[in-house]
């Protein structure tokens, strides 16, 4: 019968459930769905909600009046996309399930950061846009297996709908970390590092652009990789990241 599939889906997901409850994904508490946070948790993870740069999305002090408005960083900057925003404050939990993502090879956490970045990201998207990830080099890429990523803008463009591109860019050289050097110091470390992948430029031409990366702290990275997109030809570039480094983390 036709009905009996559904039923026999139905039941085998019960029993899963049975044997394998929803646990929190980041301490392993008991929750009511799978995939989320625990409610302590929950209230450990610094999600950025209210007033927020609009370039980079830092929360800002004060209400919302309907304009835009800026942090210092990007007040001094010149940055080369138009629009940002981040999910989460690189802080306590925030930090922690980052570098679970990062480091820990927690690819079931590319689910709700994908939504997160959704959430995140809504007063930024443009129908049509194309969602790309900031590259790997391809000597790390090989060391550690997956592009943090790429893993994130495949889930954001998936819950948004929007057409994705996870080799638009490339990493033409290996630069060295960014972690030890100053703002000056990562401008100049990714300074013409990052280009427009020959065979996909014709995916972006008169496009708009968002950008994916997992943390934005100065954003020297995000800054290389817009301006590549631009001077192939991007429309507009928009950049999201799951967690901004704030000046008071």
């Amino acid at each position: 019968m036709m009905g009996e599939p559904r039923v026999l889906r139905a039941g085998m997901q019960s029993a899963l459930r049975l044997l394998f409850p929803p646990q929190c994904i980041s301490c392993g508490e008991p929750t009511a769905s799978d995939f989320g946070l625990c409610g302590e948790c929950w209230r450990q993870t610094p999600f950025i909600s209210g007033l927020v740069c609009d370039r980079c999305g830092t929360p800002l002090p004060g209400e919302e009046e309907g304009r835009a408005e800026y942090c210092d960083d990007c007040l001094i900057l010149a940055r080369p996309w138009e629009r940002g925003r981040s999910a989460l404050v690189y802080r306590d939990n925030g930090r922690k399930l980052v570098l679970a993502l990062k480091h820990g090879d927690r690819l079931d956490l590319a689910r709700p950061a994908g939504a997160w970045l959704h959430r995140a990201a809504q007063p930024i998207l443009r129908d049509g846009m194309l969602v790309a990830p900031v590259p790997l080099h391809w000597a790390r890429l090989f060391r550690r297996r997956f592009n943090q990523s790429a893993i994130l803008s495949k889930a954001l463009a998936r819950v948004a709908g929007l057409d994705h591109c996870p080799d638009l860019l490339l990493r033409a050289r290996r630069t060295p970390s960014q972690d030890g050097r100053d703002r000056d110091g990562r401008f100049a470390n990714v300074a013409g590092a990052i280009r427009v992948h020959p065979r996909r430029r014709g995916r972006m031409v008169n496009r708009d652009v968002l950008l994916v990366d997992d943390v934005m702290t100065s954003g020297a990275t995000l800054a290389a990789a817009a301006e590549a997109c631009l001077a192939a030809g991007a429309a507009s570039v928009s950049v999201v990241t799951l967690a901004r480094v704030a000046k008071d983390s």
